[in-house]
């Protein structure tokens, strides 16, 4: 099955063809870093993170481009809150980010650029758009003029006259249409600028993410996503822009996901019921925190409470206790043989894990294929005889998907000490039956991990070293 993906301009699954075969260029929408990221935000990073490794998994040769909106009226606001610069607040915010999404396993991206870093070329967009009639310069600022971008609303699929009547838009005189977004905020008395062709100011919100990915992905691009909260206006905002410059498609995918509900109530302010990742990090571990994440389609609302996380921690622990049981065994296993139980076990598991990470990357669905390997690996393990060569395949496979998925940690290799009270129960039952060689071979184990073993009349005694 060839991978299939939701696109939202035309909501439709599409066969994913890349523009250039074995090649990916994909942009996510990043933070305003004005504050830690929350739950909300985590949803995005999380779920373009597995898109990223599945691609990459599928072996394509992923560009992923996820920017820092580092210059935005909320780090003015929080800046004048805090006493310091904006340069001063968005590098502390940038460092909690980073900081956060490893706390997630969440790979960095292959770029972060800010938009203070791309002020020129975010000028001589500005001002390829003013050339061509497709913006304008009022009072300072500078606005996009939608009625010039006949297919305004095409992904969002609203059309013009919906936007007029059907949305609330702040009355600006300085403005040819109501519907017109600016491209370039004239500067208010001590606010950071930068200077350009109309005066000291900077840039607006949707203008950044067409120059950063024009720049640093070219002008049509594999993959845009975001957070559904994002179609409109800032990607429609984002389409606008690009093909009116370029007369290309901006990206040939877009890809949004689902809102947040915490206990069944949208996450809001005037709720009080935000959670930052901060905050979420003390109540799970992160590999729960991704498994929630990834419990339910991306397309789809997740709903966050307390009891789904407890559920999504039972669920996490049984994966990693099949894990922990493969590696005990795997430690007096003998034999490289692999038997046939346990390939065609790992085939089907992987074999589904793929067909429903193909079918637009369906996580809840491929997240079944793991708990198959976990029923069939019990089972396995329930047999008087396993091989190395087996318990090898076995947890080959469960690596292979949770490469992608991360929603469980490997085990400490330190063996607990009812692992190695098993070991030496097990010696002694070698060296009664005089199986030496096995007695040898759990001896050199536990001395490999740490273990000293000192055999007395009163019996084995061990310590650490």
């Amino acid at each position: 099955m060839t991978l299939k993906v939701y696109n939202t301009l035309t909501r439709s699954k599409e066969e994913f063809q890349p523009l250039e075969p074995g090649k990916v260029k994909m942009y996510v929408c990043g933070p305003t870093v004005y504050d830690y990221i929350h739950i909300g935000n985590a949803r995005p990073l999380i779920f373009f993170d597995v898109v990223r490794k599945y691609l990459a998994y599928l072996g394509y040769d992923v560009k992923y481009v996820v920017n820092f909106t580092d210059v935005d009226d909320k780090l003015i606001r929080r800046a004048e809150q805090t006493g310091e610069s904006v340069p001063q607040l968005a590098e502390r915010f940038i460092q909690a980010y980073r900081e956060d999404a490893r706390a997630l396993n969440v790979a960095e991206a292959t770029l972060h650029p800010r938009v203070t870093e791309n002020i020129p070329d975010i000028i001589s967009f500005i001002q390829g758009l003013i050339d061509k009639g497709c913006a304008y310069e009022s009072g300072g600022d500078v606005f996009f003029r939608t009625l010039r971008f006949e297919e305004y609303g095409k992904l969002s699929h609203q059309n013009m006259e919906e936007l007029q009547f059907g949305i609330r838009i702040e009355v600006d005189e300085r403005k040819e249409n109501p519907q017109d977004f600016v491209l370039w905020k004239a500067a208010k008395p001590g606010e950071i600028s930068w200077p350009s062709p109309w005066g000291e100011g900077r840039p607006g919100w949707h203008i950044e993410c067409s120059t950063m990915a024009r720049k640093y992905l070219g002008e049509t691009i594999d993959i845009h996503g975001g957070g559904q909260d994002l179609q409109f206006p800032h990607h429609e905002c984002e389409v606008a822009q690009s093909e009116s410059l370029t007369g290309k498609p901006m990206a040939k995918y877009w890809l949004h996901n689902g809102y947040i509900n915490i206990n069944n109530e949208k996450m809001s302010k005037s709720l009080g019921n935000g959670i930052n990742v901060r905050q979420l990090l003390e109540r799970a571990r992160p590999e729960v925190i991704r498994y929630f994440m990834l419990s339910a389609h991306y397309r789809n609302p997740l709903n966050y409470s307390e009891e789904i996380i407890r559920q999504a921690e039972s669920s996490v622990e049984r994966i990693e206790n099949c894990i922990s049981n493969l590696r005990y065994r795997l430690s007096i296993a003998m034999g490289d043989e692999v038997e046939e139980q346990a390939r065609q076990a790992v085939d089907h598991a992987i074999r589904l894990f793929r067909d429903k990470m193909n079918d637009d990357f369906n996580t809840a669905d491929a997240i079944t294929a793991v708990f198959e390997l976990v029923s069939d690996a019990n089972r396995y393990l329930q047999a008087p005889r396993v091989t190395r060569g087996s318990l090898e395949t076995l947890l080959r496979g469960f690596t292979d998907m949770n490469g992608v998925l991360g929603i469980y940690a490997e085990p400490s290799t330190e063996l607990l000490d009812d692992e190695i009270e098993q070991l030496i129960h097990e010696r002694t039952e070698a060296r009664r039956v005089k199986n030496w060689r096995r007695a040898d071979e759990i001896r050199d184990l536990l001395t490999e991990k740490g273990i000293l073993l000192e055999d007395t009349p009163q019996g084995v005694r061990w310590r650490r070293k």
